[in-house]
């Protein structure tokens, strides 16, 4: 009896304490979620530089480590996807959502390339309130004059869960979702959400290059 009392107790703490871990993350705003994220992704390049000019690639890494885990893929490619979304089977958006998270990293990793040693400024935080959706600037400063690269990470708060994520990145204003949605639209309308998905697994795979 008193084993079945302590596996009961033991079991409750653990329960207990997930759901309180759970209900900080949903409960943290976003503008801490990015300054944190933030934080560790230009850490981790900056610390990475040799590693990076041996190899671009190496930058995916980073970025699937430090940034993907806070993006929501799925939210992003249904807004890619539009009004086909219904149109697909659970099937094929399953194949998209995976190749376009992939695609989100070469794309992101891409962009990154931009950093090396700069010294990056986050807006900073403006109250909440019931938004559902807050656009974040991320500054990257650059030596000299030069204008710095501006860089917006859109955060959405999941209605279900209460977690803000990360759902696009606009460089210099230039929104990837928004982008991607025009350009691909005629591929949807043309040879269909197969096609399209190949095409994206095949940008994805594009190696990282130095600019």
């Amino acid at each position: 009896m008193i084993k079945i009392v302590k596996k009961f107790f033991v079991a409750s703490v653990v329960m207990l304490s997930t759901l309180f871990s759970g209900m900080a993350v949903a409960s943290t705003s976003p503008y801490v979620l990015m300054q944190q994220t933030a934080d560790k992704l230009f850490g981790d390049i900056k610390a990475n530089q040799s590693k990076i000019k041996q190899d671009p690639n190496y930058l995916r890494t980073i970025v699937r480590n430090d940034l993907m885990p806070h993006v929501h893929v799925k939210y992003a490619g249904q807004l890619v996807l539009g009004k086909n979304l219904s149109s697909t089977t659970d099937a094929q958006k399953e194949a998209f959502f995976n190749a376009f998270g992939q695609f989100i990293e070469q794309s992101y990793a891409q962009v990154l390339t931009q950093y090396s040693n700069q010294k990056v400024e986050i807006e900073s935080e403006k109250p909440v309130g019931d938004k559902t959706i807050v656009s974040i600037r991320v500054n990257v400063l650059q030596s000299g004059n030069a204008q710095p690269i501006k860089l917006d990470f859109k955060w959405r708060k999941n209605s279900k869960t209460g977690e803000w994520q990360a759902y696009d990145m606009a460089a210099e204003g230039v929104s990837m979702v928004a982008t991607k949605q025009n350009e691909w639209s005629g591929i949807l309308r043309q040879k269909g959400i197969d096609a399209l998905t190949a095409q994206v697994a095949q940008s994805a795979k594009q190696p990282i290059t130095l600019k």
